[in-house]
């Protein structure tokens, strides 16, 4: 699925009328003659294929993101993939008011960084690495990720943002990421650390053990890789419940 199928972003457009758009065989933008919607309709989907196409060209989803219902955003993913950022963060706890955020990684075009606490962790790396970025993707961000860091570090996250919490949701998987993966078959590094676990390591670093550090960035890490495999899963399964059922039913 990519972003020339869906015509959901249109004002007047929900999912009864772009499936129907689809079961005429108007499954891409190219294929969009205005035959099968009212006139007034037509020239709004006209204007919006003719201005989405230089979003596009600028390799920009935020205006696609803004108009898309949250649980279809998943549909930016395929047209950005290499400037997909994907994002988590562990915390001394669970209250941004009175906790701290100890590390980020980052996973793009298949390279992961981390940032740590009190060493290269800091508002300008976190503010680069998201207006480097395209999309966004977390699990469980929209909640707990991406207000911890706004209001720890007074960042404003204004990158389109898939939470892969809510699409997995919609297939039916239920439960943390690491219970999800397993469900799926993910192999994960460390598969049996928590993030009880990831608090206790960051006090024992504190405290000087330099492994205990090393160990909760490889973790941490590990949430970051594996929701990429997850990203790609769930586009594909949910473009076979949306798109490929809707055309099938023809």
């Amino acid at each position: 699925m990519r972003i020339e199928n869906s015509f959901i972003p249109v004002r007047g457009v929900g999912e009864t009328t772009e499936r129907k758009l689809w079961q005429h065989g108007i499954t891409h933008w190219d294929e969009f003659d205005g035959s099968v919607v009212g006139d007034t309709l037509a020239d709004r989907i006209h204007t919006f294929i003719e201005e989405g196409r230089t979003h596009l060209e600028r390799g920009d989803v935020a205006p696609f993101a803004e108009q898309l219902p949250a649980a279809s955003r998943w549909r930016c993913y395929e047209n950005v993939r290499e400037e997909t950022c994907f994002l988590d963060i562990e915390t001394t706890g669970l209250d941004a008011s009175c906790e701290d955020v100890t590390t980020v990684s980052v996973h793009r075009g298949g390279e992961t960084k981390t940032f740590v606490k009190d060493r290269d962790l800091t508002a300008r790396r976190l503010a680069d690495e998201l207006e480097e970025s395209s999309l966004l993707v977390t699990f469980n961000g929209q909640r707990f990720d991406v207000p911890f860091l706004e209001t720890c570090y007074d960042i404003d996250v204004t990158t389109p943002h898939v939470d892969l919490m809510y699409p997995c949701k919609q297939l039916g998987l239920d439960g943390g990421l690491k219970a999800i993966e397993r469900d799926l078959g993910i192999d994960r590094d460390m598969p049996d650390l928590s993030g009880r676990d990831a608090v206790r390591l960051w006090h024992e670093y504190e405290r000087g053990d330099e492994g205990a550090l090393e160990t909760l960035v490889e973790y941490n890490r590990a949430d970051t890789r594996n929701m990429e495999p997850l990203m790609e899963i769930v586009a594909d399964r949910l473009h076979e419940t949306v798109f490929e059922a809707a055309c099938a039913d023809e």
